[in-house]
């Protein structure tokens, strides 16, 4: 019998959560900019597939130099998405199918372009100058610090108007809020208390472990000749930010039944337990990126061009934070979002093995403990896009590189074939819904292309598949709701040195799973005699076609193949 008792159930522990960047998921005024009304219009869809949460990315009002994340009003929806009835629209008809809805909560930074910024750089006596990080320049006007900024150049930017360098830890165009101004502290918390009120459940906290900074700003050691530098150990995971988020759990949070998940880039297990410890009234889990820099071919610049990954990089990030968090904290567990290049494409087979490998990357989220994330298009297997010329992309951070790289005197090849693997874009690229013109996502021209193969990778030719990644996704998701193994189970693995073979088990009380997958285009020998100690299990799902009256002792896996076997109570 399974045990009753299982580790404080929460209904965001059992739930799969669907992100959706609005831009370009659904445009329903022909204008070739998804809205909201959009989203409403496929909330069926989502229903269908499964899901419990919809994540959706800013809708605020916005310049868009960063696609939204550069707000100048907390309290208004972006004109192109809609209007705030509309939102309201949609936050009903959401409930009304039994799905909640979470947004994006941006606390880093503003947009310069928000009134409180605008009052701001007005004067050095302005009652808001505060609101914001100011200091005066070394000689030579030179900035007050080397630190390097996430998107390229100095983290700090001379304000003519004012006199004085603000700090923007992201895009010159969006400043960095003053964590250590409780004014500013009270009137963020009015804000997210405000949009509970009008009953979201809850949020995405954007860049939450970089709010505070190192006191004084200093300079990082580096050659003299080296501008701008890494300074991430001085604005990320300070003691301090823990202060914060506990006292906006204690004060709006804890007044609400909502789900908190925060973006905390450069944050170990060990560092993530201070976020996510469920003693620490802090979040619910967090955001790692651990495991998709696996490729990274190093810092700045370099990280554009991809390397190949062992398997046991994998295993390692993955045992870490299965078994840290285990019955302490919880994890989130995503492969794709807005700013990552698409999953299959980068850590799967995007042309012979495009469906099993995309099964199988869903697979390993599906089955590890942590409320899985699925990226909008992943559940149809969309792929990276290779725009022909950097003017076909639209992203800040694209052409930034580009223009880096040029200066570095990369070849116009090497850009572009970096760019086709690395870029922001790759993820925006419109929703394929069908295979008519720009994939059913618009009627007009979207904001940027869409991928050519919404011909035939698309919703509509999914559904009709039963074979399909996205009837594969369905599975996985009826398979996590009818067993609660699958969400409390503890994760012990198996096969640790075995080169392309990743397997584990999840269990729960004298209910068990097996999970086994192939990481290569090639079979491979599976022997679990030893691991399992002789064990009857029985096949419950695979991502090719199995007998599933098989049981899993000895086999060869197919490429890409995943299984997940179950070794089920005994009936009380």
């Amino acid at each position: 019998m399974v045990q009753e008792a299982v580790y404080n159930r929460k209904w965001w522990k059992e739930s799969v959560v669907y992100q959706i960047y609005p831009r370009s998921f659904m445009d329903t005024n022909g204008d070739g900019i998804g809205d909201l009304k959009g989203i409403t219009s496929k909330l069926d869809y989502l229903r269908d597939l499964g899901i419990d949460v919809i994540w959706i990315c800013p809708f605020y009002k916005s310049p868009n130099d960063d696609n939204g994340y550069d707000i100048s009003d907390y309290y208004a929806v972006s004109e192109e998405f809609g209007t705030m009835e509309d939102f309201e629209q949609l936050l009903a008809e959401a409930h009304r199918k039994g799905i909640k809805v979470i947004a994006d909560l941006v606390l880093n930074h503003t947009s310069d372009e928000h009134p409180w910024f605008v009052e701001a750089r007005a004067s050095q006596d302005s009652p808001k100058r505060d609101y914001y990080i100011w200091r005066e320049g070394k000689e030579k006007n030179e900035p007050p610090s080397n630190w390097g900024s996430f998107f390229g150049g100095s983290a700090w930017e001379f304000d003519e108007q004012s006199k004085e360098y603000y700090l923007h830890i992201f895009n010159k165009k969006q400043p960095d809020l003053n964590w250590e101004n409780p004014l500013l502290i009270e009137e963020l918390h009015q804000m997210v208390r405000w949009w509970l009120d009008k009953g979201l459940d809850g949020f995405r906290i954007d860049a939450i472990n970089h709010i505070v900074k190192l006191e004084g700003f200093p300079d990082v050691e580096a050659p003299a000749h080296e501008k701008n530098v890494t300074a991430h150990h001085f604005f990320s995971n300070l003691p301090k930010v823990h202060d914060h988020i506990q006292h906006l759990n204690r004060k709006v949070f804890s007044d609400y039944d909502i789900m908190t998940v925060g973006e905390a880039a450069n944050t170990s297990p060990e560092e993530a337990l201070l976020y996510v410890d469920e003693k620490r009234d802090e979040l619910n889990m967090v955001f790692h990126f651990e495991h998709i820099s696996m490729d990274n071919n190093g810092e700045g610049i370099a990280s554009w061009e991809k390397n190949p990954w062992p398997l046991s990089q994998l295993k390692g990030i993955l045992n870490q934070w299965q078994t840290k968090l285990h019955g302490k904290g919880w994890n989130a567990n995503f492969w794709s979002n807005h700013d990552q290049p698409r999953a299959v494409s980068r850590f799967g087979n995007d042309q012979e093995y495009r469906i099993e490998s995309a099964k199988l990357l869903a697979t390993l989220m599906f089955m590890l403990e942590g409320t899985p994330y699925i990226y909008q298009g992943e559940e149809i297997g969309m792929t990276n896009i290779q725009l022909p010329s950097i003017d076909d992309y639209r992203d800040s951070v694209t052409h930034y590189f580009y223009r880096q790289a040029q200066r570095e005197g990369w070849a116009e090849n090497r850009i572009m074939g970096a760019i086709h693997q690395t870029s922001r874009d790759n993820a925006r690229t419109p929703m394929q819904w069908n295979g008519d013109a720009h994939g059913g996502f618009t009627t007009g021209t979207p904001w940027i292309s869409a991928n050519p193969n919404a011909s035939w990778i698309n919703v509509e030719s999914a559904e009709q598949d039963p074979n399909s990644i996205l009837n594969y996704y369905k599975q996985l998701i009826a398979l996590r709701k009818q067993y609660l193994v699958a969400v409390y189970g503890k994760y012990e693995a198996m096969l640790l040195e075995h080169p392309s073979i990743l397997a584990f088990t999840r269990t729960l009380g004298n209910e068990q799973l097996a999970v086994v997958m192939n990481f290569s285009a090639t079979s491979a020998q599976l022997d679990l005699t030893e691991a399992l100690a002789g064990k009857s299990m029985r096949l419950l799902l695979s991502n090719v076609d199995r007998n599933t009256n098989e049981t899993l002792v000895e086999d060869r896996l197919g490429p890409y193949e995943s299984r997940i076997y179950i070794r089920e109570a005994t009936p009380c």
